[in-house]
């Protein structure tokens, strides 16, 4: 796949090079590499991770069991906001019952005692379902710096626009001058790259 491999510098002057101004030595480079296949893109990024290449993100039309891993990525801590979650929903569910049944307004019901556990069971399980979702929600929310903007941003631009359709798309980031382009268009071309876009974005 390698003769397949077609090199573009994205850009925004009019005559297709890269302005002075962009070409700073503390200015960070994005450059993506697209992949036809899910199997080819998970090698590919597999051998970027073990060559030490900083990857941003993996664009990809569906979820690619084994991406997570390949990437290199910390294990989600979110986990552990829905165990407290489920925790407090727990306590809130029992605590509310038996403060109602046993001390607001017990009710004689059959000569059954006001604390029977059986009868907690289902709201319990409720409360501490809907926390532990509440609960994850936020966190992943909060982490994600997902708040409402009184200002829309400029959003974020696809690094392909068949990344919705068939094409796997890394990117991968240059931010020191240990980053050789040659090197990295060899490799790109060794692993069937089918397009690389080099500087596709600026920082």
């Amino acid at each position: 796949m390698a003769e397949l491999l077609s090199t573009r510098t994205a850009s925004r002057s009019r005559d297709g090079v890269i302005p002075q101004s962009c070409r700073l030595t503390g200015r960070r480079r994005l450059h993506t590499v697209a992949f036809d296949c899910p199997e080819r893109a998970l090698d590919a990024v597999r051998k970027f991770h073990s060559n030490d290449y900083d990857i941003v993100d993996v664009y990809t039309p569906f979820a690619v069991h084994g991406m997570d891993e390949a990437m290199g990525l910390r294990e989600s801590k979110l986990p552990i906001a829905t165990f407290w979650g489920a925790v407090a929903g727990l306590g809130l569910g029992l605590g509310m019952q038996l403060w109602i049944h046993a001390r607001d307004w017990p009710l004689n019901i059959g000569g059954k005692t006001n604390v029977a556990w059986q009868a907690l069971i289902p709201i319990s399980f409720e409360t501490t379902v809907l926390l532990a979702a509440f609960a994850t929600i936020g966190a992943l929310f909060f982490k994600g710096r997902l708040f409402p903007r009184k200002r829309a941003g400029a959003g974020v631009t696809q690094p392909s626009l068949r990344v919705t359709d068939d094409h796997f798309v890394a990117v991968i980031e240059e931010s020191d001058g240990g980053f050789s382009m040659p090197v990295f268009r060899e490799l790109c071309g060794e692993l069937g790259a089918v397009e690389v876009t080099e500087s596709w974005r600026i920082l």
